[in-house]
């Protein structure tokens, strides 16, 4: 059984999803993929210890500080290739921007393979069941374009400006399928 309750945030309405001991998703009203990762019905529940301590973590989050991933227990689903990059996401220090090159070659490193799709990490970026508190916001094309966020461009760009990210060498796309 999975248990979910809402959080009003600065980029919108969240909802965030748990099995009851994990936090198993967080997604953005109308995001991409929404509730994806969860079999079967969200149960209504607003004062479950996890769903409190993730809300406490975006309290924090959205205050500006930098709250740790690793203070949440966080069980998002997915096949061994999704853990792994989610993973790697963790890694992205709080207002800083890798490429989905750089998570390829990371990923590669770690499964001693001499190359990764870009490609194939995008796509694993883009199914994050646990937006935000995963930050898959701070990947960004090699060309330095903010495309491929489900929870939309804009968003992306509100997460990395609160974050205090340098977005100097950052654009948003005029056109594209990853908006």
């Amino acid at each position: 059984m999975y248990y979910s309750t809402t959080y009003p945030s600065p980029v919108g309405m969240l909802t965030l999803a748990c099995d009851g001991s994990h936090l198993t998703g967080l997604w953005l009203e109308g995001q991409k993929y929404f509730g994806g990762s969860v079999a079967g019905e969200l149960t209504p529940a607003h004062d479950l210890p996890v769903l409190n301590a993730a809300k406490g973590w975006l309290d924090r989050y959205f205050a500006g500080q930098r709250p740790s991933c690793d203070a949440l227990s966080l069980c998002p689903a997915g096949s061994a290739f999704r853990q792994l990059i989610w993973e790697l996401l963790q890694e992205i220090p709080y207002g800083r921007v890798v490429t989905y090159g750089e998570i390829a070659r990371r990923a590669a490193a770690r499964l001693h393979r001499e190359t990764m799709s870009s490609q194939a990490v995008g796509g694993a970026v883009g199914h994050n069941p646990i937006s935000i508190i995963i930050p898959c916001h701070r990947v960004v094309g090699a060309n330095g374009s903010l495309t491929g966020y489900a929870g939309g461009v804009a968003v992306k760009k509100k997460l990395l400006e609160l974050e205090g990210a340098d977005l100097s060498g950052l654009f948003v796309p005029a056109s594209g399928t990853a908006l």
